[in-house]
C-alpha cells in the first residue's frame, strides 16, 4: 500500500430493490485519504444506498468494494467497522436516557469497553483533539440536536472509525453551528481522516469539500474539483441539463388580512415558555417568513394556529375568512372544530413521518388522511386519492415503485415531496410550511417554492419556517423572526439583509433597539 492508494475504491457497485428499482447501477468511484469528499444528486438517485452499501446496512448485488487497495465484503456494520469505516445518519441512533458516556459504550464488547470512566476520559480526549464540545455525563434528552450530532461523531471515532461518512450533516443546524461543525471536520481531515458528506446544500459543498462526486438516477456521473465548480455547474451536472437558479417573487395583490395573532404564548412538555406574548399579522397573497435558529418557537406557533398547541390565557388567534370581515377565534379551539368553522389549514410539519405520514401506507392511502370524510357513510372515495397521488408523483417526480408502496421505504426527499404535494393540493386558505424543503435537492426545492407562490398568487396566506436565510429573504414578502419564544421583529423581505435577519436571530437587546428605532 502506498500513498496513491485510495482510502476506498468501488467498482461497478450495483443494487436493485425488487425489479423496478434500480437504486445503483455500475458506479465506480474512489475516496482518497484525508479529503474531504461531497456526494450530490436528486433525491432517489442513490447516495445514501451507495453509502448504506459501504456502511454495511445494504450489501451490493454486484461489484466490489477496496479498502486500502484490499477487496473487501461487507456484510453488516459490525464488518464496515472493523475496516475503520462509520456512518452517521439523518435520524440519530442514540438512547434518549442514557448519557453520551453510556450512548458510546453501548453495543461494544465489554474487552474494547473499560470502566466508565475510561470511556468519558476517551471521550474528553477525543473532543480536545478534534474541538468538539460535549460533556460526557450529559443525558442525551438534554442535548441539543448539535451536540447529539457531535455525540454520533465521537462514537463513531472511539470505534476507530478513519473514514466517517455524514448524511446530510446540516440539515438542523444553524448557521452557527454548521461552522462549528466545518471546523471539526476540517481538523480530522488534518488528521488523515477521510469524510464523505451526503448533502442538498451546494454553497456548503463549495465551502467545505475537496472534490464532489455526482450520482443521477442511481449512476455515476463523474467527479470534479470543489475549485473549479460553481453551483450552477453541480447543478447542471445533477440534473442533466441547464436550470435557472432564481426564486421568483411576484407582487402581492389583493393583499387581505388572514390571521391576526395577539399576545400568542406557549409552554413546551416542562411548562417553560416556548412562545411569549407573540403578536403580528398574516395576510392572504403573501409568503410570510418565520426566521429563527432551532427552538425559538417555529414548532410550538405553527400547532397553536393548526390547533395542536395549546396556547395560554390571553392569547388569540383571529382567523378572517375570504370575503367575510367576521373573524372566527381559533384559541380553544382543535384541529377538528377548526376544520367544521370553514377554516382551510393546510399544515408541512417539521417531522415528516412522526405527524405529517403514515409510513406503513402508500401513497393514495396518505392522499385519503385529508379527504376520507368525503366519502359515503359507508364507502370512502378512494378513487380521488389514487389520482391525487399519481398527479403529485408525476408532477413532483416522486420516485417509488408504484404509488401503493408504503412511504417509508422512500428516501427522506421523496416523502418530503407527497407530504408537500398533497397539503398544497388541498386548496388551502392558510398554507403553513415548516422546512418544506429540507432534505430536497435544489431542483426539486426550486419546484416547491415556485408551487409556494402559485398559491401566494391564489390569495392564499402562506407561513414558511426555512433555515435558509438566502432563501428566506429571496422568497417571502415579510420575515418575522423569533428568539428566546420572542417576536424580535419583522423585516421587509425586498429590503432585509442577511446580517440583519441573522442579528435579530441571536440577539434580542439588538432587537429591541431596532424596534425602538
Amino acid at each position: 500500500m502506498d500513498n496513491k492508494t485510495p482510502a476506498i475504491s468501488m467498482r461497478n457497485i450495483t443494487k436493485a430493490f425488487g425489479s423496478k428499482v434500480v437504486a445503483n447501477k455500475n458506479v465506480s468511484m474512489d475516496i482518497e485519504r484525508g479529503e474531504i469528499l461531497a456526494l450530490l444528486g436528486e433525491n432517489g438517485s442513490g447516495k445514501t444506498t451507495l453509502m448504506n452499501m459501504l456502511s454495511g446496512i445494504y450489501r451490493q448485488d454486484s461489484g466490489q468494494i477496496f479498502v486500502d487497495g484490499t477487496e473487501v465484503h461487507i456484510t453488516c456494520p459490525k464488518d464496515a467497522y472493523e475496516l475503520g469505516i462509520g456512518m452517521i445518519h439523518q435520524h440519530f441512533k442514540l438512547v434518549d436516557v442514557l448519557t453520551a458516556t453510556e450512548n458510546v459504550a453501548l453495543g461494544m464488547q465489554k474487552k474494547t469497553t473499560g470502566p466508565n470512566r475510561e470511556i468519558a476520559k476517551a471521550i474528553t480526549e477525543i473532543c480536545d483533539k478534534y474541538g468538539f464540545d460535549i460533556d460526557p455525563k450529559m443525558k442525551v434528552y438534554n442535548m441539543t440536536v448539535s451536540q447529539k450530532q457531535t455525540l454520533e461523531i465521537v462514537k463513531t471515532l472511539y470505534r476507530g472509525a478513519n473514514i466517517l461518512i455524514l448524511d446530510e450533516p446540516t440539515a438542523v443546524l444553524t448557521p452557527q453551528e454548521t461552522e462549528k461543525l466545518f471546523a471539526v471536520l476540517r481538523n480530522m481531515k488534518a488528521d488523515g481522516k477521510s469524510i464523505i458528506i451526503i448533502t442538498h446544500k451546494l454553497n456548503e459543498v463549495l465551502a467545505i469539500s475537496d472534490r464532489v462526486s455526482i450520482l443521477r438516477k442511481g449512476e455515476y456521473i463523474g467527479t470534479v474539483q470543489t475549485s473549479e465548480a460553481t453551483v450552477q455547474s453541480l447543478t447542471e451536472m445533477m440534473v442533466g441539463q441547464k436550470v435557472e437558479l432564481d426564486i421568483e417573487r411576484p407582487d402581492i395583490e389583493n393583499k387581505e388580512l388572514r390571521l391576526s395573532i395577539e399576545n400568542l404564548t406557549c409552554l413546551d412538555r416542562y411548562g417553560v415558555k416556548a412562545l411569549d406574548d407573540v403578536s403580528f399579522d398574516v395576510y392572504g397573497g403573501e409568503i410570510l417568513g418565520i426566521a429563527g435558529i432551532s427552538g425559538s418557537g417555529q414548532k410550538q406557533l405553527l400547532e397553536a394556529i393548526a390547533g395542536l398547541q395549546k396556547a395560554e390565557s390571553g392569547s388569540s388567534i383571529k382567523y378572517y375568512a375570504p370575503g367575510e370581515k367576521k373573524e372566527s377565534q381559533l384559541v380553544g379551539k382543535n384541529v377538528s372544530e377548526i376544520k367544521r368553522m370553514g377554516v382551510a389549514l393546510s399544515f408541512v410539519p417539521e417531522d415528516r413521518l412522526g405527524m405529517g405520514l403514515v409510513g406503513a401506507m402508500g401513497m393514495a392511502d396518505n392522499m385519503m388522511l385529508r379527504s376520507y370524510q368525503k366519502g359515503g357513510v359507508i364507502f370512502t372515495d378512494r378513487k380521488t386519492p389514487r389520482n391525487l397521488a399519481t398527479k403529485i408523483k408525476d408532477d413532483l417526480e416522486v420516485v417509488t415503485p408504484n404509488i401503493s408502496t408504503p412511504v417509508r421505504k422512500l428516501s427522506g426527499g421523496n416523502v418530503q415531496k407527497v407530504l408537500v404535494g398533497r397539503e398544497i393540493a388541498s386548496d388551502p386558505t392558510v398554507l403553513m410550511a415548516a422546512y418544506a424543503v429540507r432534505g430536497l435537492d435544489i431542483n426539486t426545492s426550486y419546484t416547491i417554492y415556485h408551487l409556494l407562490n402559485e398559491q401566494k398568487k391564489k390569495g392564499t396566506a402562506v407561513i414558511y419556517v426555512g433555515e435558509d436565510l438566502d432563501v428566506l429573504i429571496a422568497l417571502c414578502d415579510r420575515i418575522a423572526i423569533l428568539c428566546g419564544g420572542k417576536l424580535n421583529g419583522v423585516v421587509d423581505g425586498r429590503t432585509a439583509t442577511k446580517e440583519e435577519v441573522g442579528l435579530l436571530m441571536t440577539n434580542i437587546e439588538a432587537g429591541r433597539k431596532e424596534a425602538e428605532a
